[in-house]
Order: C-alpha cells, then structure tokens, then sequence
C-alpha cells in the first residue's frame, strides 16, 4: 500500500505539529513558565488535573496554572511523551501522553489524554485535557 498520499503527508505534518505542542507542555512543565504553557492553550479549553480539579474555560486554566506551576514542588524533571494520536475529524485529535515525574525518591507517571484542534493558521491547541495518576499495583 502507498503511504505517500496528500491524505497521509498531512495527517504526518500533522502529528508532528502535535508532538511539537506534547514537547512545549514539556518544556514549560520543566521551566514553570506559566505564561508558555497557557499560550498552547483554546480559549473554550476544559482541563481536569490528576487530582480532579475541574477548570473550565481559559480563565479558570490561567487562574489555576498561574497559581500552581511557577512554584510546583517536583525536585527533579518531567517528560512527556506521545503514545498514541487518533484522528476524530480532520482537524481534531485525541493525543495520549505518557508524563512521567523523575526524583531521587523514584518516578511518578501521569496518563494525560488530550484533545486537541487545528485552527485556521494550521497551528494545534489544547482544547481539552484530562490527567490521570498512575498508582502501583
């Protein structure tokens, strides 16, 4: 089967725009950079934390992350990593992450599941996120 289609060579410049939007969560997690995160974000977003805070709309998200993130109490890295995208419509994808907190006291793993769409510029937005800690066991 050709995998070079117009189709495919989209969906590829696609994936790669998301995984850009995965690696800037990542970098802004890294840095507390409230201000950077909150820019990948849709006006309309909805996101719910690992904990179960539910922030609906862009200013609850702004509100929320302005007041966590700059002094987040992790005392080693973060990465994150996409596992799967699947394409709901063109222009909207349900992107699985794998986030994994690393400290000298052992890693931590979240599964957020996010969902994300294209504007008209062709750039990706969160436009919805749900993190769920990983326990042991």
């Amino acid at each position: 089967m050709n995998t070079d289609t117009a189709d495919n060579r989209a969906d590829a410049a696609d994936i790669k725009a998301i995984e850009q939007v995965v690696a800037t969560v990542e970098r802004t997690q890294r840095a507390r950079d409230a201000e950077g995160f909150l820019a990948l974000f849709h006006p309309d977003a909805l996101w719910t934390t690992a904990h179960g805070k539910v922030l609906l709309g862009f200013d609850e998200i702004a509100e929320f992350t302005r007041a966590v993130l700059p002094d987040a109490a992790w005392d080693g890295d973060v990465t994150y990593e996409v596992v799967h995208t699947r394409f709901l419509r063109p222009d909207v994808a349900a992107v699985k992450v794998r986030q994994v907190y690393h400290s000298a006291e052992g890693d931590t793993e979240g599964a957020p599941l996010y969902v994300m769409t294209r504007q008209d510029d062709g750039s990706w937005l969160l436009h919805a996120g749900q993190n769920t800690e990983v326990r042991g066991g």
